[in-house]
């Protein structure tokens, strides 16, 4: 099988794991950057131009797609699906997943426990905003950030007016979200693979940060997720249609609530947190399915 690896960088841990995975697991593995893909449409006749050739051979791909360059990326995934080419992430539901708002609509329809949050078009009823959460403090996020940045911990009702009025003004959308005390800084990644999960973390941020994602300095160490925890991160899989995800979940008095379901989950972190081989896991599910 010839599996093609979309990523922009070769160093990068998650892409390096893949590939060494898929060589080991006796498949051929490139790596191809996704803005550098030229589309052509034709009927009945889609192909990828890549570095003066076409990509006409590839049976499987696994995209790594940056959160700046979802659209184009998520065009590329597309392209290769009219090819017949199995996507270990659909595109369709890899541009649900990026949409902050939209992947807590689908979330909420399916039933899936959430932090209660709040999004509105610049309203200047900001007491509402504030109240509906559950009043301060509460958390403030631009529905563009991504790894802890544009997320704001509003501890004072003031503090949150001020932060959603200079939002308002900068017209940077932003939700409100209900700031969840018991959790106590720390969340929970259940990566999940073809209907199951592989593999799960307890991720803590560090003294006096709320935030506990690892780019911002938190520590993570392997968890065993309860009966609940567990449901909920499949759960909330299936409902994004999603092959390869992390799913980030808080843990409160009211049970598991998610935070968002992670279409390009990195490695990294999971991998050396558990000491579980997450790239197999992958290629496995290609295995599956081509």
């Amino acid at each position: 099988m010839k599996i093609a690896i979309l990523s922009r960088n070769t160093n990068l841990y998650s892409t390096k794991r893949l590939v060494e995975a898929a060589e080991r697991m006796g498949h051929e593995a490139i790596i191809v950057d996704h803005l550098k893909c030229t589309i052509e449409l034709e009927k009945k006749s889609p192909r990828i131009f890549y570095n003066g050739s076409y990509l006409d051979d590839v049976d499987a791909i696994i995209p790594r797609i940056g959160s700046s360059v979802t659209f184009y990326g998520t065009a590329v995934v597309r392209q290769f699906e009219m090819m017949q080419v199995f996507s270990a992430v659909d595109s369709q539901a890899l541009a649900n997943s990026r949409d902050k708002l939209r992947s807590l609509q689908i979330l909420a329809k399916a039933g899936v426990g959430l932090p209660k949050t709040v999004f509105t078009n610049y309203a200047k009823d900001v007491d509402h905003v504030i109240e509906s959460v559950g009043g301060a403090p509460l958390i403030l996020k631009l529905l563009e950030g991504t790894q802890g940045l544009g997320v704001v911990l509003a501890e004072t009702k003031n503090a949150a007016k001020s932060v959603i009025e200079a939002f308002n003004g900068l017209k940077a959308r932003v939700i409100a979200q209900q700031f969840i005390k018991e959790s106590g800084g720390a969340d929970i990644r259940a990566f999940v693979v073809d209907g199951r999960v592989v593999g799960a973390m307890k991720r803590q941020g560090k003294e006096g940060e709320f935030r506990s994602n690892l780019h911002r300095g938190g520590s993570a160490q392997l968890i065993e997720l309860s009966n609940e925890e567990e449901l909920t991160a499949l759960k909330a899989t299936k409902a994004m249609g999603l092959g390869v995800a992390g799913v980030d979940m808080l843990q409160s008095k009211n049970g598991p609530l998610v935070l968002e379901v992670n279409s390009s989950p990195g490695l990294e972190g999971i991998e050396n947190a558990t000491n579980i081989d997450i790239a197999k896991e992958i290629i496995k599910y290609l295995e599956r399915n081509v």
